[in-house]
């Protein structure tokens, strides 16, 4: 069955994950996407190296699926390559300050005079408006900025979180957009520009913080893994391990009460509504601690799974490869690459459709892999593709 965008094209200049993430997104449903990286390779193929050249771990994950293209688009025959491209395109994705664009001949001006049906989505870190349009910046940037350091981990230490997941929500809201004036232009047959930015995706996370403190000023300080408007919702040692518990709402309260004993608790003003239980999470945190310290980590999940409360282990990478559920629900894609002489794990679409789901079906692309193909797709002889690596073009 062939995916729902086959047929659509997209050119990926993306670096890190903002950029090559939607266009995985894409590509993960049909589209044609061909990333396009430095001749020597883009510094976003060498973060967290797995194999003995160098190959990053991101890069294996979010480039799954695509074609890989080498060019210097600063050069003038390189210049000639991607107008061909972008006249024979759908989409562009370019997380790149909007100066680089204008260098690489990527601005949407250029670009629709070529194809007027063009999309253009970009991410940048501030936006193209404002004092800060001209700054970089990078996911751990918009965290601090957006509140949400400030709200993570010790009051002391401000503190980002691990998982880069403001560019992953980035790429997925770009990838959004990007359907949206796909949608568009199947009704009017003009492309348009999409725009993100990291700051304006943490600022979303955070904007129920942010309102509550406009109306309320309620200055919040960090409280460690504690929530501050339910309870209990926290991280509790047992007796060989961790485990996270989250209850927000009156009926998971009165089945937790139920569990610990502690009817008495739901006539106590002090716990009489998600706030209150915010408020007072310090002592709902102790008497969980106390119960659970009496209980190994399997026993405390089997009773609180019992009486419906969400729970979930506290595991490092290594459980996570092997924790049985996500095994068996086929979370994982197990992958080859040339260099490297062990399998790799890529997790496969998030969005699970009933009908013609997207696929995992290529590994991420070496370094121009596919050079010859796309480019005498473009009518170049094996004899001009020669020339254009001779100068470094490709």
């Amino acid at each position: 069955m062939k995916g729902i965008l086959e047929g659509v094209k997209v050119l990926d200049f993306g670096r890190y994950i903002a950029g090559p993430f939607c266009g995985a997104l894409l590509a993960d449903y049909g589209a044609e996407v061909i990333r396009i990286e430095r001749v020597n390779g883009s510094e976003d193929r060498y973060v967290t190296p797995v194999s003995e050249d160098g190959q990053g771990a991101m890069f294996l994950q979010l480039n799954r699926n695509k074609l890989g293209l080498t060019l210097n688009p600063t050069k003038e025959k390189g210049q000639e390559i991607v107008r061909k491209l972008v006249k024979n395109s759908d989409i562009i994705i370019a997380n790149l300050p909007e100066q680089t664009l204008k260098s690489m001949g990527l601005d949407y001006e250029k670009l629709k005079l070529i194809n007027p049906g063009i999309i253009l989505t970009s991410n940048t870190a501030f936006g193209t408006t404002g004092p800060y349009a001209e700054r970089v910046g990078f996911d751990g940037v918009a965290q601090a900025m957006s509140g949400a350091m400030d709200m993570t981990g010790d009051p002391g230490q401000p503190t980002k979180a691990y998982a880069p997941y403001v560019d992953f929500c980035s790429a997925s809201l770009a990838a959004f957009g990007t359907l949206l004036a796909y949608i568009e232009k199947e009704k009017t047959g003009k492309g348009q520009r999409v725009q993100t930015s990291l700051l304006q995706t943490a600022l979303t996370t955070t904007n129920s913080l942010l309102i509550e403190q406009e109306i309320l000023n309620v200055n919040r300080v960090a409280s460690m893994n504690r929530a501050q408007t339910s309870g209990p919702s926290d991280t509790f040692q047992t007796k060989d391990g961790w485990i996270l518990v989250q209850t927000v709402g009156r009926p998971l309260f009165e089945r937790w009460a139920d569990m610990m004993g502690e009817k008495e608790w739901l006539e106590d003003e002090k716990f009489k509504d998600d706030l209150s239980r915010g408020e007072n999470g310090h002592l709902i945190s102790d008497r969980m601690s106390e119960w659970c310290s009496e209980r190994t980590t399997k026993e405390a999940i089997i009773a609180l799974e019992k009486s419906r409360i969400p729970v979930g282990e506290v595991l490092k990478a290594s459980e996570t490869l092997n924790e049985e559920h996500i095994l068996k629900k086929g979370s994982f894609i197990k992958m080859d690459y040339p260099s490297m002489d062990k399998k790799y794990s890529v997790v496969g679409p998030a969005v699970e459709l009933s009908k013609n789901p997207g696929k995992i079906r290529t590994r991420s692309p070496e370094l121009g892999e596919h050079n010859f193909e796309i480019l005498s797709g473009l009518g170049y002889s094996k004899n001009e593709i020669e020339q254009l690596k001779i100068d470094r073009i490709i």
